[in-house]
């Protein structure tokens, strides 16, 4: 027997509010009320102002800004609504912070995404939903289930109503260049990817470009960016091979300063597109950018995956068809 629409519950975090106020209103239902203050120390408590016993509960919040703050929020809610009898929790990342530490590739470091993965079904979660993820092999660091949502549906309608006279697709570095290729098949156009080599966490020199983008409209495709050093190292390689434009793409947009000054100051990139994954950054001002931003709501795609998965239909079908 399906559940009732009544027997399930929206909460949210603070990562991410005005996202969650979106998913609220694409499900014509109200976010429920948490009472989060914080103790003069810095702790923080949780109190959830509604009943959830029996419920079937889902809380959204991004693992950034603030991915400490964050998921230590996150895990104090979902205590409390363990301890207030929900029938299941499922935890919402749009954002899955830690996801580039995912390896160890040095001695003696920690494979932080997997011990996020532990804690959030510690700290309550039957299941978990996220959008994105940095590399697909996290999705088996988790014993409970997992739904790697994508916002390349998203990503593509907005594409495809630019109509662009002679698009390709490029991959700003090797790493994305199986993501590169699907999008290049689903448009029907070219694929070029450029290897990179990062000379440090914030800076990259780009060596080679494998594809000819002279006269192209570039669609460049990455999954995040936060300090802008690969895309604008890509981007200028583009332009440098006689691009006629260059349109990146990116689902998070998780902003560090430097980031901020590198996009304020290097006009390679004629308009950067993000979602609305993470809240957009205190104090940065979009309309001081040499280039257009634009930012596109994953809200329905979260929304009508919460609604599928409390009727215990399919949300693969989301991505099955355009």
């Amino acid at each position: 027997m399906s559940a009732s629409s009544d027997d399930f519950m929206v909460f949210s975090g603070t990562a991410n509010l005005p996202l969650a106020e979106k998913v609220a209103a694409y499900l014509g239902k109200p976010i429920n009320q948490i009472n989060i203050p914080h103790f003069p120390d810095g702790e923080t408590f949780c109190q959830v102002m509604d009943g959830v016993r029996g419920k079937d509960v889902f809380v959204i919040q991004s693992g950034s800004p603030a991915p400490n703050e964050a998921y230590m929020e996150l895990f104090i809610i979902m205590d409390a609504l363990k301890r207030g009898s929900a029938r299941r929790i499922t935890a919402i990342l749009p954002y899955y912070g830690y996801a580039r530490q995912d390896r160890k590739d040095q001695p003696r470091v920690p494979i932080t995404a997997r011990l996020i993965a532990n804690l959030l079904e510690a700290a309550g979660a039957d299941r978990v939903m996220t959008l994105d993820l940095h590399a697909n092999q996290i999705q088996g660091f988790f014993d409970i289930p997992l739904d790697h949502l994508k916002a390349e549906p998203i990503i593509l309608k907005y594409i495809r109503d630019q109509h662009w006279a002679n698009p390709i697709v490029v991959a700003p570095d090797t790493g994305g260049a199986k993501t590169a290729y699907g999008y290049s098949r689903k448009l029907g156009c070219g694929l070029a990817i450029v290897a990179k080599q990062r000379t440090g966490g914030d800076t990259v020199e780009s060596f080679s470009l494998v594809g000819d983008v002279k006269d192209h409209d570039v669609i460049m495709i990455d999954d995040m960016t936060a300090t802008g050093g690969t895309l604008s190292a890509a981007a200028k390689m583009c332009r440098e091979n006689g691009a006629k434009s260059v349109h990146a793409f990116v689902t998070h947009f998780p902003l560090t300063p430097k980031g901020a000054d590198r996009l304020m100051t290097e006009g390679y990139l004629d308009e950067l597109v993000v979602t609305d994954s993470i809240k957009m950054r205190e104090g940065f001002d979009p309309s001081k950018l040499p280039f257009q931003l634009t930012q596109l709501s994953v809200a329905p795609l979260i929304g009508e995956a919460i609604r599928r998965t409390h009727n215990d239909e399919s949300i693969n079908d989301l991505f099955n068809h355009e």
